[in-house]
């Protein structure tokens, strides 16, 4: 599944990191120490300043490091990442779980 996941590195999840980014649409994951997706969000048209606002909230929910895409179809992305993320691991990512109800299933 290693095309439809997102394959950056991860980076650390500080303001600095944060503040470099473009103000732009997309989707990202937050990652605990060990590396486990925590999160899986987007930046949507709502979001001030795109990605910078949305991983800006994401300082306070003890995620330290994070990857991120810029993208225009970032819900379907976002639909994407999740459907993923459960074919690869079995579950959500522990901040996903209310969100089981909006995906499908993906069959790899």
């Amino acid at each position: 599944m290693a095309a439809i996941d997102l394959d950056k590195p991860m980076v650390d999840l500080s303001a600095e990191a944060i503040a470099a980014l473009p103000a732009q649409l997309g989707v990202y994951e937050v990652a605990d120490a060990a590396g486990v997706v925590v999160h899986i969000g987007y930046a949507g048209g709502c979001e001030p300043f795109g990605l910078r606002t949305a991983l800006m909230r994401e300082l306070d929910s003890g995620a330290v490091q994070f990857r991120h895409e810029i993208t225009h179809g970032y819900m379907t992305r976002w639909h994407e990442l999740l459907m993923a993320h459960v074919a690869r691991t079995g579950s959500l990512p522990a901040f996903n779980t209310a969100d089981a109800h909006r995906i499908g299933t993906l069959s790899p």
